[in-house]
């Protein structure tokens, strides 16, 4: 059950999943800590929408490839919200570049901004966790950490860690903090994709469809009011995880 005045941190909230998610937690009553890097603009607008339900709300912005980005984030939601209920680690990088092609830069970018990221900013938000009743953390991880795609290596590298810490998180930080993962499908076809792409994908879906990004947030929502649920990862792809 949500608490009066509980807070969410949600990364990546301007746009798409993030947006979804954070409008979501706002309409279930959750004061909130939006963060984004490039879409400042829309991050502007999430937070007057949410402040017009009533919610408080504060906005930051940084670039998560950045470690000392990641610390100033974290001091500044620490100094902003001194107990935090949920942190939603949203915010990633998704980008096509055969195996052949990927360079040292590409790669540590993509560990940086979607597994070190979140990493390292639980560790800074710790207080924060500690300090309300009953917190949860959940990543959005990807069918892809599973049943990678050709040339998305490193993307798929990153997702399954990020598995992994949603996993190791929930036995080191249990009793009191529960840590759980949602893994999106095809629920928002990324630029570019031509219409015979997108027609090989969907066929690959059980459902035969793309979902939706408030089913992502949908299964965010859920997961954080399950008090007996931690360690899992919600895969919200239209069956596809289960296809060989």
């Amino acid at each position: 059950m949500l608490r009066p005045m509980a807070t969410a941190l949600v990364t990546g909230a301007g746009v798409r999943v993030g947006r979804a998610i954070a409008v979501s937690l706002a309409r279930a009553g959750y004061d909130l800590a939006l963060h984004a890097h490039a879409s400042l603009e829309a991050l502007a607008s999430l937070a007057a929408e949410a402040r017009g339900l009533g919610r408080r709300v504060t906005v930051h912005g940084a670039d998560l490839a950045d470690a000392a980005a990641v610390d100033r984030l974290g001091a500044e939601v620490r100094e902003a919200h001194p107990a935090l209920d949920l942190i939603v680690h949203n915010a990633a990088i998704f980008e096509r570049v055969p195996f052949a092609e990927v360079r040292r830069e590409h790669f540590r970018r993509m560990q940086a901004i979607n597994l070190e990221a979140p990493f390292f900013l639980t560790q800074a938000l710790l207080p924060c966790l500690h300090a309300a009743p009953a917190p949860c953390v959940i990543h959005v991880t990807d069918v892809g950490a599973q049943r990678p795609h050709p040339a998305h290596a490193a993307y798929s590298v990153s997702k399954a860690g990020l598995e992994m810490l949603t996993r190791a998180l929930a036995v080191e930080l249990a009793p009191h903090v529960r840590v759980n993962a949602v893994a999106p499908g095809t629920v928002a076809f990324p630029p570019g994709y031509d219409e015979a792409a997108r027609a090989a994908e969907l066929a690959r879906i059980p459902l035969g469809r793309e979902g939706d990004v408030f089913d992502v947030a949908r299964a965010v929502c859920f997961l954080a009011t399950q008090p007996y649920v931690t360690g899992q990862v919600l895969a919200v792809d239209g069956g596809r995880s289960a296809v060989l």
